[in-house]
């Protein structure tokens, strides 16, 4: 259950979040793209930013107080993100059909959202 602010409200917050390339890796991809239980598995296009060399995107009313799970998709394909708060086992058809396997098995990225 969500907590409520003092209005009654559910809580939410706002996230950026951001991707670089990779130390090493020069060419830029054509998509970077954040799916996850925060979009309702819908694909979120990253935007280009040249002057701070990274791909960025601002998503709004992200449920606050419980833990999500998302990936970075570059070019389709998962992606890891430097940023995430840990790994989750992926469970049911949207998570596996974007799962990345790492030396433990797949898995997806886990975001710990809390909202004051």
């Amino acid at each position: 259950m969500q907590r409520r602010d003092e209005a009654g409200q559910k809580q939410s917050y706002t996230k950026i979040f951001r991707w670089r390339l990779p130390e090493g890796q020069t060419e830029a991809p054509k998509t970077v793209e954040i799916v996850g239980s925060f979009t309702r598995w819908q694909k979120v296009p990253l935007t280009r930013d040249g002057v701070l060399d990274a791909w960025h995107a601002m998503i709004h009313h992200i449920p606050g107080n419980r833990m999500h799970h998302y990936m970075l998709l570059v070019d389709g394909k998962p992606a890891y993100d430097k940023n995430c708060d840990g790994f989750a086992v992926p469970h049911g058809p949207e998570e596996e059909q974007y799962q990345l396997m790492t030396e433990k098995g797949p898995r997806v990225l886990m975001l710990f959202s809390q909202a004051k």
